[in-house]
């Protein structure tokens, strides 16, 4: 017998990323599975490659995990985190865990890359039954990391987001095209996205198949 208390569908972490950054980018990869590549994917897909590859080692009081399984039953999230460091705290004869998220590019205006980190954190809390005050995003131009606080305010905003994205994934619409340059000219799905072009209620998988019938 499924638990009603737990979500249906289960969420990507990945798709959290995508949502923050655009509600129909989200749509296209997570509703209509349309996925593209082009030179920033492919960056992040290489900076991704070293994490991407399960691997566990110790370092000077560091257990670092790659490609760790995530989950969280009662959020109905689920992923892979490309690194989990745990740390060693001497005091309590215990671990700490603290993820690290990869990413290309430069840390960004919007919390995107924050959202995605706090759900990791949320599923090592929901694992690991300890709570998780920060984690770390790693940027591939800076090649350093950037400390994230995992307090109240990205807490909310990240389940607020994990609500947004299983409603948009029930109810199976892709949001109307918008252009917008700043954030459409470096998106891997302008091509099959078309914000220029496509009407605001024309999904993308719609005008490929008004294509193949003209």
């Amino acid at each position: 017998m499924t638990n009603s208390s737990q979500p249906d569908e289960t969420i990507a972490l990945s798709a959290l990323q995508h949502y923050l950054f655009c509600a129909r980018q989200c749509a296209l990869i997570h509703v209509e599975q349309i996925w593209s590549e082009n030179i920033f994917t492919a960056e992040g897909r290489v900076l991704h490659e070293q994490a991407d590859k399960p691997l566990a080692e110790s370092r000077r009081g560091v257990r670092t995990v790659t490609a760790m399984p995530l989950s969280n039953a009662e959020l109905g999230i689920a992923g892979v985190a490309d690194v989990v460091e745990f740390h060693r705290l001497e005091a309590e004869r215990a671990e700490r865990a603290y993820p690290v998220e990869y990413k290309r590019g430069k840390p960004k205006a919007h919390r995107a890359d924050e959202v995605q980190l706090c759900a990791q954190a949320l599923c090592l809390e929901s694992m690991l039954k300890q709570s998780i005050g920060e984690g770390a995003l790693f940027y591939g131009k800076t090649r350093r990391r950037r400390v994230v606080a995992i307090d109240a305010e990205l807490r909310a905003l990240t389940i607020g987001t994990i609500g947004a994205v299983r409603a948009l994934v029930r109810d199976g619409r892709t949001p109307p095209a918008r252009y917008e340059p700043h954030r459409c000219d470096s998106c891997s799905l302008i091509d099959d996205c078309r914000p220029q072009m496509l009407g605001r209620h024309l999904s993308a998988k719609a005008w490929f198949e008004a294509q193949l019938e003209d």
